[in-house]
Order: C-alpha cells, then structure tokens, then sequence
C-alpha cells in the first residue's frame, strides 16, 4: 500500500462503503487546544478527532521529550478505543502539511499496522462535504495485542552512533534551529554532532509532496552514498522526524528509522553533547 492516498481517491472509497476511518489530526504546539476547535468547526463527515498530546504521546518525564511515544501497551490500548484494528484502513490528514498525520501513520506502520495512509495535501486538498457533527470513535470488539515499535532509535542507541558511526542523524527542524538560533520550544539551541540537516517542508510544493523523483533526488543528493537503513531521522520532538520518514518511504527510500525523543531529549542532559 502506497504512504499516500488522493483526495479523490479517499472520496471514491468512502462512497464504495468500504471500511475507512478517517482521522482529523490538526494540531497547534503553540496552542494545543487549537486543532480539536478547528474539528469542531468542520471536517470530513465521519472523521474522528487524533489529539497530538492524549492520542500519540505518552506520559511526559521532564527528561523524555515534548511528545515521548506512549508504551506499545498503552498505544495498543488507544488502537482499541479508537477501532484501529488491523481490518481497517485508517486515513490521516490536517492542515499543517501532514505533518501530525505522518506521525500517525508512523506508529501505525512502526506497530504492525500495514492499511495506513495519509490524504496528499490534506483538508486544503479535499473538495468534498464538509461536516460538524463529531464522530465519537467505536472501539475494536477485541482488544489489539501490543507490538513493539519497529524502527525505533532510543538516546542510548545515538550515543552508541555517536562512537562507532554505522548511522547518521537527519534532522527535520529549520535551518536556524538546526544551528542553535531562534530557539523557542526547547531550553537549548543546537543539534546532536554530525547529524544532517533537511527542513521537513522541502519535502513539499505548496500543501502537496513533491513526486517521488524529485524526493528521491533531494535525498540521495543529501545522503550520497549512504543507504536509508543506515539514517535516524530526529527533529524537537519526534514529529516533524516522521514527515521526513514518510518522504523517504514515497521515494521508494525504505527502512530508516526515528530517534522519537529527538532534540527536546537529548538536550534534557548536559552531559550529552551539542553543536551549534
């Protein structure tokens, strides 16, 4: 199944009748409360809300990152709730250049899930009926069994990276935060030493992912001769990371993984170290 499905596409399999849960991932990290506002001020009819901070994050430490993953237990609990069961295709969208729904697609995908794809260019693609009427989700009749993330990098394994270098770090963020400047989410400027630079909206025209070729090219000439089983994709919190994941999953770039905790992690310790 391709990362991506059409806004005409997606209409065509909601008027078959075919199985589909469609899922409203607008979000704010400035104002958390904004995306849930925007859902209820109109969506794709049917669609259930995905809240960033209650849906896809675990329990915060101080030291674990802005959006730690939840456990595999816990978000194979929220899988149940949510009636993500594997007989179901689950369609994400927003508004932010799928960006939060590349982080759905990615636990889904990361957990056994292979029926996950994310509508190209989001609500601003979709010219069909708009609703307000919000969809309270029908959990899964059985509960779904948790499965470890595939794919997943922990703090532990980039310092492992950092002495013995099998791998290299992608980072998502701006060019300037990727630099330690105009830092304003995180406590610390900087970025993990080595890692590479690739703004996770060069991987768009307009609300739209570029074509396929062009990814491609833009991360081969990025990475050179390194093979994608050999990148860890990272940003401030493990988001951004998945959209940049996603692109190189529709370049036909397949395998690399993400480093979730990301920059808001990694700079939670001082002993661990940064360049600017």
């Amino acid at each position: 199944m391709t990362p991506l499905i059409t806004a005409n596409q997606l209409e065509e399999i909601i008027n078959s009748g075919e199985n589909v849960l469609l899922c409203d991932c607008r979000f704010d990290l400035v104002d958390p409360q904004a995306g849930r506002k925007a859902y209820e001020e109109g969506h794709i009819p049917g669609a259930i809300y995905i809240d960033l901070d209650k849906d896809l994050s675990g329990e915060k430490s101080g030291v674990n990152g802005r959006h730690p993953l939840p456990s595999p237990e816990a978000w194979a609990k929220t899988k149940t709730r949510l009636g993500m069961d594997s007989k179901t295709l689950v369609v994400a969208y927003d508004k932010q250049g799928s960006v939060y729904a590349s982080r759905l697609w990615w636990m889904l995908k990361a957990t056994g899930h292979a029926a996950a794809q994310i509508m190209d260019g989001g609500l601003d693609a979709w010219n069909g009926p708009i609703g307000t009427m919000a969809r309270t989700a029908v959990p899964s009749p059985h509960a779904i069994e948790a499965m470890p993330y595939v794919g997943l990098v922990t703090v532990d394994g980039v310092l492992d990276n950092l002495q013995h270098k099998k791998s290299v770090v992608i980072d998502a963020r701006a060019n300037d935060r990727f630099h330690g400047q105009n830092e304003t989410l995180d406590p610390i400027g900087g970025h993990i030493p080595g890692a590479l630079n690739h703004f996770f909206k060069d991987n768009l025209s307009a609300t739209l992912f570029k074509s396929p070729e062009q990814l491609y090219k833009d991360f081969v000439e990025l990475l050179g001769p390194i093979k994608a089983s050999e990148v860890i994709h990272q940003c401030g919190s493990g988001v951004t990371a998945c959209h940049n994941l996603l692109a190189m999953e529709i370049a036909g770039l397949k395998g690399s993984r993400l480093y979730a905790g990301s920059w808001s992690e990694w700079c939670s310790d001082p002993s661990r170290p940064i360049e600017l």
